[in-house]
């Protein structure tokens, strides 16, 4: 059980914390609520490239990194489809320091047309490194496009094209800081070795004055249901041939959310999961062979990924891949098979929150859903799946119809 409390700040701050005694650590998680789905389809890459602008220096801290390191810290973001989440983690002594650094980066950026032009360029090259330079890069580039037609989901978080970040000048940016860095758009988490009423206080005297913002409502599109098989084939630079099956999935909060995430590991988690004991160890068809889930906040995607063995055809590994996808929708999972997986899920769960810092990290993001009890409740979640459930959504989403199929062919 991780007990928590939480309050807000009068300028819409929302502020939970964790108390841990057991550890001298302390975590300090800013999650900011934008992220690739609230980009223009003409400006994409924004929320990704400020992430790296946040460390570009704001308006009373020329550099973020040495004051951190000074208090004995460390400190990282990350950005994805739905959100931008800033993390620093130090001696819970010295933790002030990093409510100074993540309230003045609240409170203004520096707007330097240099940081800006730095930043720009250290993006469009790791778009080309992770992109257009590397073997199967561009994969959620094409399987997005192919799957999404109204949801911006259809772009990936890194942006479309690098054109739109190079082309990214100053007036957009101060839009979009002071359009989504507002302490009403945000959610502050601290964990560790810390008191409440401490947190509360430092939250006033650093966030308490930083004036909230007039945030615009999100009217994303809904994405039509898909109602026909999709393919592209692509030859490409790349060592082998490769076959990608995304099939549109439930949203994050959606109780089918958790069934799908089983189903992923009963396919493809362990030596003991079927694709990859029955496809490679059995039958050697693939060389690899994996599946995982998007959890996106909105729909998201069930993707399939394979390499046929030398010798298989991408047809041949397809219908192999068909033929276990239909075999799972008409058997019930054995009982034990079931009870291994959900075992596996939950103590996943249990060790990705061993931390401070991954606990701060997964209490901002269920705040974010609307539950921060999540973190409590999702193991029972598991454990109350039944192999109905899994044969259901099985049968729901794992139809022709409602695939997009993505094949590389390696050129000669």
């Amino acid at each position: 059980m991780i007990e928590f409390s939480r309050f807000e700040l009068a300028n819409g701050l929302r502020v939970l914390v964790h108390e841990d005694d057991t550890t001298p650590m302390a975590a300090v998680n800013v999650l900011y609520d934008v992220g690739a789905r609230d980009e223009s389809p003409d400006k994409t890459g924004f929320a990704h490239l400020f992430e790296h602008l946040m460390f570009g220096g704001s308006l009373n801290v020329p550099d973020f990194d040495d004051p951190i390191q000074l208090a004995g810290g460390e400190n990282n973001a990350f950005t994805n489809n739905d959100m931008t989440n800033f993390y620093d983690t130090l001696p819970a002594q010295n933790i002030e320091t990093a409510f100074w650094l993540e309230s003045d980066r609240m409170l203004s950026l520096n707007f330097s047309e240099q940081v800006l032009d730095v930043q720009r360029k250290v993006v469009v090259e790791e778009f080309k490194e992770t992109c257009l330079n590397e073997p199967y890069g561009d994969m959620m580039h094409l399987l997005s496009d192919l799957v999404y037609k109204q949801h911006p989901y259809r772009w990936p978080t890194i942006g479309l094209v690098p054109a739109h970040i190079e082309g990214a000048g100053m007036p957009d940016v101060k839009q979009f800081f002071f359009r989504y860095y507002r302490p009403n758009n945000a959610i502050l988490v601290v964990s560790g070795n810390v008191k409440t009423e401490e947190i509360r206080a430092l939250a006033e005297k650093w966030f308490g004055d930083i004036p909230r913002g007039e945030v615009p409502p999100r009217n994303l599109p809904a994405e039509p249901e898909q109602t026909e098989f999709r393919q592209l084939t692509k030859e490409a630079n790349v060592p082998v041939d490769a076959i990608y099956l995304a099939f549109r999935m439930a949203a994050r909060s959606d109780p089918d959310f958790y069934i799908a995430d089983l189903l992923s590991d009963i396919l493809c988690t362990g030596p003991s999961s079927r694709l990859y004991r029955h496809l490679l160890k059995e039958r050697q068809l693939f060389s690899g062979i994996d599946c995982f889930v998007s959890a996106f906040l909105d729909p998201g995607l069930f993707i399939i990924e394979g390499k046929p063995a030398d010798g298989v055809t991408l047809e041949a590994a397809a219908a192999a891949i068909w033929e276990e996808l239909e075999k799972l929708k008409n058997e019930l999972i054995a009982g034990p098979e079931l009870q291994k997986i959900k075992n596996k899920a939950e103590s996943n769960l249990i060790f990705s929150e061993m931390s401070a810092l991954n606990k701060a990290i997964n209490l901002a993001f269920f705040e974010l859903m609307g539950d921060p009890d999540l973190i409590n409740k999702e193991a029972g979640i598991y454990q109350q799946i039944s192999a109905e459930d899994i044969q259901r959504v099985a049968q729901q989403m794992l139809r022709r119809e409602n695939c997009s199929q993505l094949c590389y062919i390696a050129k000669p």
